[in-house]
């Protein structure tokens, strides 16, 4: 009597080589999967980080953009920094800080040069270790005959540091309403 291949068991050595194939193929998954758990960074820095930047970029970009301090008393008519006792240039004004009951910043250009931001304009504290620094850049945007002028134009980075990471994040504020004040 003679047995039919397609009745006949699996062999032993059959078995180990396909044992050996699943463990090779299984160890080669598992490294990779451990290389990038162990390599990847750590998302909830990154997240803060981008959170603090986004909320800083909002509160200055908030902020008016007028020829005057909007303390002159031509800042709703001036078409012009000529047209202005006290014209807005880049910086804080005498006495005006950010989170100031009496002078608190009143316009995009007071942010410049801010450093060691460690909290909201609440008074809220970032978590410890986060620290944020504003600069603000006149820059004309467009090209050819659309390009508003770097006079209406300001590019606005807030970048937040944790340790060693950075993060960088741009914006830009046009002076599309030279006279609205807030």
């Amino acid at each position: 009597m003679s047995i039919d291949r397609r009745q006949r068991g699996v062999t032993l050595i059959e078995l180990i080589v396909f044992i050996v194939i699943v463990s090779v193929g299984l160890v080669g998954i598992l490294s990779v999967l451990n290389l990038t758990t162990r390599s990847s960074a750590d998302p909830l820095i990154r997240k803060q980080m981008l959170a603090i930047a986004e909320g800083l970029l909002d509160e200055v970009a908030a902020q008016p953009l007028t020829w005057c301090d909007p303390d002159d008393p031509a800042a709703a008519t001036a078409t012009s920094a000529a047209g202005c006792a006290t014209p807005e240039n880049l910086g804080p004004e005498a006495g005006e800080t950010r989170n100031g009951a009496v002078t608190p910043f009143d316009n995009v250009n007071d942010y410049n040069g801010l450093a060691g931001i460690t909290g909201g304009l609440t008074g809220t504290a970032f978590s410890p270790g986060y620290s944020a620094a504003v600069t603000i850049t006149p820059t004309a945007l467009g090209i050819g005959a659309n390009t508003v002028p770097a006079a209406a134009a300001l590019r606005i980075n807030v970048t937040v540091s944790f340790g060693n990471e950075r993060l960088t994040v741009e914006g830009f504020r046009t002076r599309y309403a030279p006279n609205a004040l807030p």
